[in-house]
């Protein structure tokens, strides 16, 4: 099992959960990070650090949200690894709002 990135993330791009993650497994493109299954060790030190509540341990996965599973895996080896905090998108703090957090 590995952790996942939902699209809670989407438009925010918030890093916390980078900066406590101790195996680098979090890739991310132009809108969001995902989290890589195959590098994943299911600590979960990330999720009580996303400020939009976007990572779920996938056992605990929302039924509404199970694609992201596929969708991580599919993603995350594609693109550039996020090993470092970066700024949020400049959307992120709206989009938080929106979220009602």
């Amino acid at each position: 099992m590995a952790t996942v990135v939902t699209e809670n993330c989407n438009g925010c791009r918030f890093t916390d959960c980078v900066a406590v993650c101790p195996v680098e497994c979090f890739h991310f493109d132009d809108n969001m990070v995902y989290i890589d299954p195959d590098v994943c060790i299911d600590c979960s030190a990330c999720i009580p650090e996303c400020p939009v509540q976007a990572i779920y341990e996938e056992d605990d996965l929302p039924e509404e949200l199970k694609t992201w599973v596929a969708i991580n895996a599919e993603r995350a080896p594609t693109l550039p690894v996020c090993g470092e905090p970066m700024e949020p998108l400049p959307t992120a703090e709206d989009r938080k709002a929106a979220l009602g957090f």
